[in-house]
């Protein structure tokens, strides 16, 4: 059985602003100093997945992009644009009935674009114990990160006490962002992982749960299958997209499908979801700072700074992330980079998109 890799692309990284926009989203960004971010999801598939049965589902907006940054790394025609955003369960089963209309049935490992591994080897065998795990049970399958905090900012798994086959856990439940005390006895309990938004099925297995726990957004994606491989596919794919039911894969499958297993990982991961991630991608200097680009500090000590273009001088600041670029100035209290996505959602309100 074949094996694919899917890469969610499509996102607009909102938390990474100024320097992450609408056109040029965290995906399309090198903020590991490495390759960007899309780049490196796609080389660590080496070894699990060929390189030909490598797909990317991303938005029309960024399509150009994304085929410019992964040129010679994926086939043109795997590239596949939304010509809407409807959420993570549209474009999964995109891409499933993609896989299904045009190749042949396999074990999809289905990836966000955007996180960093730091232990490469080790997230290998991972992917590569939940691909067997995947053709052996005919399970949905999920990586659940080992937590080393209390995260408020991640949403939690629940397995059971038993690992089978000394490879996984069969999930209990899933668990939205909690708060502080809860995530303190999540992480006492030994029961709950951080979920990691990977996912491991064949593509058959997903569509049959589409079928029975979706029926609309399946009704959709039978339409666009249907027109697959005929002159008609970009006509109805253009058609049909938008009007699919947004919901994400996690509300709409995972949380209520009956046989759902989980590998344990921890090989070093971050989703890298907003300016503080940084931790995790750079060494501090002797002040507790992590700076990028030309900068000159007195007595600041705890601080991300990045710079894109301009020298960026700082006094007696704690705690506080400032990016600088051509056309935006970001400054916010270090505690509350979550909430850098909300300057977006004003930003949209106040009609000014030059700076989306």
């Amino acid at each position: 059985m074949r094996t694919y890799g899917v890469i969610l692309a499509g996102g607009g990284g909102t938390r990474f602003w100024p320097l992450s926009r609408k056109e040029l989203p965290k995906q399309l960004l090198n903020l590991t100093g490495k390759d960007l971010m899309v780049n490196e999801t796609i080389d660590r598939l080496e070894g699990n997945v060929e390189k030909d049965d490598i797909f990317i589902v991303t938005n029309v907006s960024q399509a150009e992009l994304m085929l410019e940054a992964t040129a010679g790394r994926v086939r043109e025609d795997h590239v596949l644009s939304e010509p809407a955003a409807r959420n993570t369960a549209a474009c999964i089963g995109y891409a499933a009935m993609e896989i299904l209309q045009k190749y042949e049935d396999g074990i999809m490992c289905i990836l966000p674009s955007d996180h960093y591994i730091k232990k490469n080897d080790v997230y290998k065998q991972v992917i590569a114990d939940a691909i067997q795990v995947a053709k052996d049970t005919d399970a949905l399958v999920t990586v659940g990160i080992q937590p080393t905090f209390p995260s408020t900012g991640y949403g939690y798994i629940c397995h059971d006490d038993k690992k089978m086959q000394d490879s996984y856990y069969t999930v209990k439940h899933f668990v939205e962002k909690p708060n502080l005390q809860t995530a303190k006895a999540y992480l006492l309990s030994g029961k709950y992982l951080w979920n990691s938004g990977m996912f491991i099925w064949k593509a058959s297995t997903i569509m049959r749960y589409f079928e029975e726990l979706l029926p609309d957004i399946y009704e959709c994606l039978q339409k666009i299958g249907a027109a697959m491989n005929t002159e008609n596919e970009t006509k109805v794919i253009e058609e049909v997209y938008p009007v699919i039911p947004k919901i994400s894969i996690d509300y709409g499958i995972m949380e209520r499908a009956k046989k759902v297993l989980v590998l344990e990982g921890d090989f070093g991961w971050s989703d890298v979801g907003s300016w503080d991630a940084l931790e995790a991608l750079y060494d501090k200097d002797e002040h507790g700072n992590i700076t990028y680009g030309e900068q000159v500090h007195i007595d600041s000590h705890d601080c991300i700074i990045y710079a894109k273009s301009k020298l960026v001088t700082t006094i007696g600041l704690d705690n506080v992330i400032v990016v600088e670029t051509e056309d935006a100035v970001l400054v916010c209290d270090k505690n509350r980079a979550q909430e850098v996505k909300k300057i977006v959602e004003v930003l949209q309100d106040s009609n000014k998109p030059q700076y989306l």
